[in-house]
């Protein structure tokens, strides 16, 4: 339960646990894969999930001759940026709901079967269960299993006896005593995933109808006992999956697709690891320079939307320590309709003279948190805020000499609207989990 679940070292973490499962069964996931005539689809709610894998294709519309024309493409799969996360739960469930029917048309054109993985964040923020359950009921699986796999190794996010952890400093800290369990449209009371789902579910699953794959399952086990597992799900049921690292999500993915064989189907709620580990994609160097940055004498703008306490240190750190001219954006003046043109224009302008010059820029949004009087209105705030960055951008003059976004919904509405992006190619990290 929540109420036992205290922050703990990863040495203390680890203590008593079984050793990792010996054999790698990454080879035969990526043979597996490659053999397999079923595509992987991972709709994103924000634009972080591309942060572990490469050359993967990201879509930003869903169309029915979208979706087939890259179902028909090699490849283990592709991306669908939803942007979900900035929506209120009904939007975002009907949306899920007109993704899961033209996916679900797409997929009898073509006669190609798809794993669905809807790809959420590793601090348990986003719409579960809405989004899953009006995808699964658009594409005619309502009954399908919901796998829970939050673990993201690369942010230490991780999973032990069902508890979720976020690493902060030298700790891990149960997930529900974080920063991440206070937001204002997602904001939960358990580190624990089975009492996280019944609080999600509104109690409509009860914990005892929880399932979970557990530590000493993936290690000592090995794939066979996960496959057994998760054979022996019933419908509609929910099952949390624990990881510490990536030779236990490769054990259960190995299980996985063992119960695929047996024609059982799933659908995957996940963080980013399990996307790279189910899509048989192996890690590559990181990219340097000359992948990232244009041959221009324009300075490389950042833009920052996030204002979660780690972003806010973040900049600072990069203000103090380097010679990136800070441009800061009132939150309230974008609020305020008689402000917000001023405000933009401003920063347009200010950004297009440090640019010319050659100077790495940064815009960021004022640190103070501004909140609705409710989820949907405290979303509302950060659409708004958003567009506003987008109309900035859009103002400044010159084309700097690289572009860096920070947030989920800016990140999205940059590439989206800011620059029109339909379909582009994951080519890998900056830096660990920094996808570009």
């Amino acid at each position: 339960m929540n109420s036992i679940a205290t922050a703990i070292t990863i040495t203390e973490l680890l203590a008593g646990q079984p050793p990792v499962w010996p054999d790698d069964p990454f080879a035969a996931i990526r043979a597996t894969v490659a053999a397999s005539a079923t595509r992987l689809v991972v709709l994103d709610d924000d634009p972080t999930g591309t942060q572990t894998v490469h050359d993967m294709p990201v879509l930003t519309t869903w169309s029915v001759a979208a979706l087939a024309a890259e179902l028909q493409n090699q490849g283990p799969g592709f991306f669908v940026l939803t942007n979900s996360r900035s929506l209120t739960t009904a939007a975002a469930a009907s949306l899920s709901r007109e993704i899961g029917a033209n996916l679900r048309c797409a997929v009898d054109a073509t006669g190609v079967p798809v794993q669905v993985i809807s790809r959420s964040d590793s601090t348990l923020r986003g719409h579960f269960p809405a989004e899953i359950d009006a995808l699964m009921q658009a594409m005619g699986t309502p009954d399908l299993p919901r796998i829970i796999a939050p673990c993201f190794f690369e942010g230490g996010r991780l999973t032990a006896g069902d508890v979720h952890y976020v690493a902060e400093n030298d700790r891990l800290v149960p997930a529900a005593q974080t920063p991440y369990a206070q937001d204002a449209a997602f904001g939960y009371r358990h580190s624990n995933l089975r009492d996280w789902v019944v609080e999600k579910t509104g109690g409509r699953v009860a914990v005892d109808q929880v399932a979970s794959v557990t530590l000493a399952d993936l290690r000592t086990g090995g794939p066979k006992q996960v496959s057994e597992r998760l054979v022996s799900l019933p419908p509609q049921s929910c099952c949390i999956v624990n990881a510490l690292e990536y030779r236990d999500l490769e054990v259960f993915v190995a299980g996985l697709l063992a119960a695929g064989q047996q024609g059982r189907r799933f659908v995957l709620r996940s963080a980013a690891s399990l996307v790279r580990v189910r899509a048989g994609i192996a890690p590559i160097d990181l990219l340097d320079r000359g992948d990232v940055v244009g041959n221009t004498d324009t300075g490389g703008l950042f833009v920052v939307g996030s204002y979660v306490p780690k972003t806010t240190a973040q900049v600072e750190a990069l203000i103090a320590g380097s010679a990136v001219q800070g441009i800061e954006i009132k939150v309230r003046d974008l609020l305020e309709d008689r402000r917000r043109a001023e405000a933009i224009a401003g920063a347009s302008k200010a950004a297009s003279q440090a640019l010319s010059r050659g100077r790495d820029t940064v815009l960021y949004t004022s640190r103070n948190l501004e909140k609705g009087t409710d989820a949907d209105s405290s979303l509302a705030i950060g659409r708004r805020v958003s567009k506003s960055l987008i109309a900035i951008v859009g103002g400044i003059d010159c084309q700097p000499r690289y572009l860096v976004a920070k947030g989920g919904i800016t990140s999205s509405d940059l590439a989206t609207r800011g620059l029109g992006v339909r379909r582009a190619m994951i080519i890998g990290q900056m830096l660990p989990g920094v996808p570009v």
